[in-house]
């Protein structure tokens, strides 16, 4: 069965769906791997180490998509892209299946089978699979480290001959993966850390990585939805929720947002923004 690696087309997207050691495990399973040329090479992986792990290199794009069974990407597909897939074909990616709509639509045209990394649902059993976690992990850690490199002020509390610099205020909304990740990396970086989410049950979490826990008011199931996952909230809790973002807000020196309900496109919390 012909399995194809193609290379990620968004100029700015760097990961590869698969390094040469699953390669190997993939070829170990009875797969014939072909790899577009240069697909790892922003990930610092060069052709010759995925030919080393026994793939097959090849250098058109559309060529690959053309005759695979399988195709693995990052992102999904675009719609242009589907239509060089070959009807029956297998795609796994990162699809949002209900955003991405235009992409899902044209892959039920094509008579392709779709299997979103999205929905894999985050339990024991699949935990390996859970490529969204490993993702907002990664994201989490990233933006504050982005934040730290455009930031006027120190980070952390310095105390010198000088006189006290007050280490940075951050404001963290959402304390799901991304999130937890972001307190994390922020406090290590010696920030003073206040974080926000609607669910109350992550309060405990968030106070272990030594940030604030702020938090509206309200009955305790208000932002809890199945699985633990955050869900939409009252229009009474959205204004509250609001005021309570608008005071911690204007103090903040930086505002990571990582809120998320599954399903749906990134939620809005505040209107307001501060110069």
């Amino acid at each position: 069965m012909y399995l194809a690696i193609p290379k990620e087309d968004i100029n700015n997207e760097s990961r590869v769906a698969a390094t040469p050691g699953t390669v190997k495990e993939l070829i170990s399973a009875g797969l014939d791997v072909y790899v577009e040329t240069e697909a790892g090479s922003k990930s610092y992986i060069s052709d010759k180490e995925y030919k080393e792990a026994g793939a097959n290199i090849i250098g058109s794009g559309n060529e690959i998509l053309s005759q695979a069974d399988i195709i693995i990407k990052v992102l999904p597909p675009s719609v242009e892209q589907v239509s060089q897939i070959k009807p029956n074909a297998i795609v796994i990616s990162l699809c949002q299946t209900t955003i991405e709509l235009d992409i899902v639509k044209a892959m039920r045209d094509r008579s392709l089978t779709s299997l979103s990394m999205h929905l894999v649902p985050r339990t024991t059993l699949a935990q390996k699979m859970d490529a969204l976690s490993s993702q907002a992990n990664i994201a989490g850690y990233k933006a504050v480290l982005m934040a730290a490199s455009k930031l006027s002020v120190y980070m952390p509390l310095l105390m010198t001959a000088a006189g006290t610099i007050r280490p940075a205020k951050v404001l963290i909304l959402g304390a799901g993966v991304a999130g937890l990740q972001a307190i994390a990396t922020a406090k290590r970086l010696g920030a003073h850390v206040e974080a926000f989410d609607v669910r109350p049950v992550v309060k405990e979490q968030v106070e272990s990585l030594g940030a604030k826990f702020i938090e509206v008011d309200s009955s305790g199931d208000e932002g809890v939805g199945e699985g633990g996952y955050a869900k939409e909230t009252s229009d009474d809790y959205k204004q509250r929720q609001q005021q309570l973002i608008h005071e911690h807000i204007s103090k903040a020196d930086v505002v990571i947002t990582t809120a998320l309900i599954p399903g749906k496109t990134r939620t809005h919390t505040y209107t307001h923004f501060y110069g």
